[in-house]
């Protein structure tokens, strides 16, 4: 069926069902009247008097034309009556009252008056008339839905609601009421309030609180978990979350309350949990509107504007009315993606895409000539560790040498500010990307103090979702049914969304003086051994029996951790508490272009082992060390203390239920024998 025959047929439904609606109303509004005689006399037709019939007949037709206007107004036939409400009820109030006092009026001024009590009587009558032709059709489409479900009831989903407030109560009633969900049962609800234990929502009895989440998932045999509580904290979501996945059910998440009730969305937005429900972490905002100003009517640069990071710089760059944004990258493939969305996202805006490497200095000195940056935002780089450590000198001529170009290109040609993207594996480097980015920091540092351009870098963790994060990766090794392959069982990181990263590097480049290293505040570390866990859970498989998981062993050069700072640095506040600012750490700066030149020839002439050539230059970069660096070792002991921590939590908590539990059933029980008793 096409678009045009389905709103066809749809408009055909809208008119069958008001003209049925109409046609009902012509017979209330009359018959209301004419029971409301009855009534006044004593409910014999020969009691009425002549003249009261007289003036009913003469009255009848423009009473029923008014009836149906004042209907009509008050928006009797718009209503999806399969909603109907409290709302719902007071319209038909004040429209039968608003009917009756017309009837009235029209009686008086045509000299066709009834008695005082007729439009009282025959007012209420109505009232409960359309009442119950209005909530008659609710009514049927409820016990259909209920029938259905009877009737497909080895195909229905059993759901438990977390939450038992007013999201639960319009979830409730749809999943009652829809025909789309029929064999759909919600067979308990869950709620913190103990003032709610025991109570009912539509029928639906709140079992108790998230101590009874996996009791009642048996006791109901409940398939699918639905969480709906748009006002939760995400710290409190995530742990209610946690205990859910332990239940083997499917996990879905309802949006907020107000996005209903304002139209934005509706139920078939329920989403399936994903991981980052899971990490119990508020997102971070910030007022990029107040502090963005230096980027309007500027020309902005992003290199790399194709990949995962720069892509994000150029959605959240854009709505700030640069003069130009220029999207520059080596893969036209990602640059051509972003360049469209822009297009169709910011038609008005002047985006220019060019393909180039920055390792290609005449490229990017036409580049700087033809267009002037005023601000350059440096996101190009290869950023694999275990790729990087297997060709280290692609690593040392695209970060290094790349990134040397840009801020001599940038120096030449007046940039008023250079943000360069940098790592948290920059400290204590163990890899070649680390290492590669620590000498960047220290380019970005040397050149600072020679140029009137404001050179700083911004260091931050993994983001989620990014090219070649992990859980991308896991989630295609779960499609291909597995196994998961994690490194080691205690591999901690830090995690963060990308547009969360990006606007906090914006804001980093706001507070720029010149020479800081901006380190943001990545929050709680996260075991990636979990992360997997989690999503094999999400993804409705059981650990062990359908999906592995297979420990591989740490890669060349990687950290069971990382770290945000060195020692060497101290740690200075910004205006945003997420944002802080290492202090810059002295190295030889008079030999250090003398061995960037000696760096460059060696990558150029493809030696076999660049490492001590790095060293020499980074002096915090320890390649031998690896994963058995004494930083993992303490890792390790902290991390068996944490574990140790969560476990005896966990032992008490296990401890507290059973107690309840035992106490619970003691009640049970006396209650039980005073009963016999009685």
């Amino acid at each position: 069926m096409t678009t045009s025959e389905g709103e066809k047929k749809d408009r055909m439904q809208l008119l069958v069902r008001r003209v049925f609606l109409i046609i009902i109303d012509i017979f209330w509004l009359n018959a209301t009247t004419i029971f409301a005689l009855l009534i006044r006399f004593d409910m014999h037709l020969s009691y009425i008097p002549p003249e009261y019939w007289r003036a009913y007949v003469q009255t009848c037709i423009p009473f029923t034309i008014i009836g149906l206007c004042v209907f009509w107004v008050c928006r009797m036939y718009h209503s999806l009556w399969q909603y109907a409400s409290i709302a719902e009820a007071y319209r038909i109030f004040e429209a039968c009252i608003l009917t009756e006092i017309f009837y009235a009026f029209l009686t008086m001024i045509t000299f066709n008056n009834m008695p005082r009590s007729v439009y009282f009587v025959a007012g209420c009558f109505l009232i409960l008339a359309e009442c119950f032709t209005r909530f008659f059709y609710r009514t049927v489409r409820q016990l259909l839905h209920r029938w259905r479900g009877i009737k497909d009831n080895n195909d229905s989903t059993r759901i438990m609601i977390i939450g038992a407030g007013e999201a639960a109560n319009i979830l409730v009633r749809e999943l009652q009421m829809s025909r789309y969900l029929a064999g759909s049962e919600v067979v308990c609800l869950i709620d913190d309030d103990p003032g709610k234990k025991g109570k009912y929502i539509r029928g639906v009895r709140v079992v108790g609180g998230r101590d009874k989440i996996r009791q009642a998932a048996k006791d109901f045999h409940v398939d699918e978990i639905i969480f709906a509580v748009p006002s939760c904290s995400n710290e409190e979501k995530g742990k209610i979350l946690n205990i859910c996945k332990e239940t083997s059910c499917k996990l879905k998440i309802i949006p907020g309350v107000y996005q209903m009730v304002d139209g934005e969305i509706n139920l078939r937005d329920i989403r399936d949990v994903d991981v980052l429900d899971l990490l119990g972490r508020d997102p971070i905002s910030v007022d990029l509107d107040s502090i963005m100003g230096y980027v309007k009517g500027k020309t902005v640069l992003v290199t790399g504007g194709g990949g995962s990071i720069g892509s994000e710089l150029c959605r959240q760059l854009i709505t700030h009315k640069p003069k130009c944004l220029i999207i520059f990258d080596i893969y036209e493939n990602n640059a051509y993606d972003i360049q469209q969305e822009l297009k169709f996202t910011h038609p008005e805006a002047n985006v220019v895409t060019l393909i180039g490497s920055v390792r290609n200095r005449g490229r990017l000195a036409a580049v700087f000539s033809k267009y002037h940056p005023d601000i350059v935002y440096h996101a190009a780089a290869h950023k694999h560790v275990p790729l990087m450590e297997v060709s280290p000198n692609e690593a040392v001529k695209n970060n290094i040498f790349g990134t040397l170009n840009m801020v001599r290109a940038a120096d030449r040609y007046g940039v008023e500010r250079f943000v360069m993207i940098s790592t948290d594996k920059a400290v204590n480097p163990t890899n070649v990307m680390g290492a590669t980015k620590r000498i960047c920091e220290m380019i970005i540092q040397y050149y600072n103090s020679r140029s009137r351009t404001e050179f700083v870098a911004v260091r931050f963790g993994n983001v989620l979702g990014s090219n070649g994060s992990v859980i991308p990766l896991f989630k295609k090794q779960i499609a291909a049914g597995g196994p998961v392959t994690v490194t080691d069982p205690d591999i901690i990181r830090y995690f963060m969304t990308i547009p969360e990263a990006v606007s906090l590097v914006l804001q980093a480049g706001a507070y720029a003086k010149g020479g800081e290293i901006f380190i943001l505040d990545m929050g709680k570390p996260v075991r990636i051994d979990d992360l997997a866990k989690n999503l094999i859970r999400l993804s409705g498989y059981t650990l062990g029996v359908d999906m592995q998981i297979r420990y591989t062993g740490l890669r060349p050069g990687e950290k069971l951790y990382e770290e945000m700072l060195m020692k060497e640095e101290g740690m200075q506040d910004t205006a945003n508490k997420m944002i802080h600012i290492g202090r810059p750490i002295r190295f030889d700066q008079e030999h250090f272009e003398e061995r960037l030149v000696k760096l460059k020839e060696a990558a150029y002439d493809e030696v076999g082992d660049i490492r001590p050539l790095l060293h020499e230059l980074a002096p915090t970069y320890h390649p031998e060390r690896g994963g058995e660096s004494a930083v993992n070792e303490a890792a390790k002991l902290e991390l068996a203390r944490k574990r140790e921590a969560e476990e005896k939590a966990a032992e008490e908590n296990a401890s507290r239920a059973a107690k309840e539990a035992e106490r619970e059933a003691e009640e049970s029980g006396q209650s039980s024998e005073r009963e016999g008793e009685r």
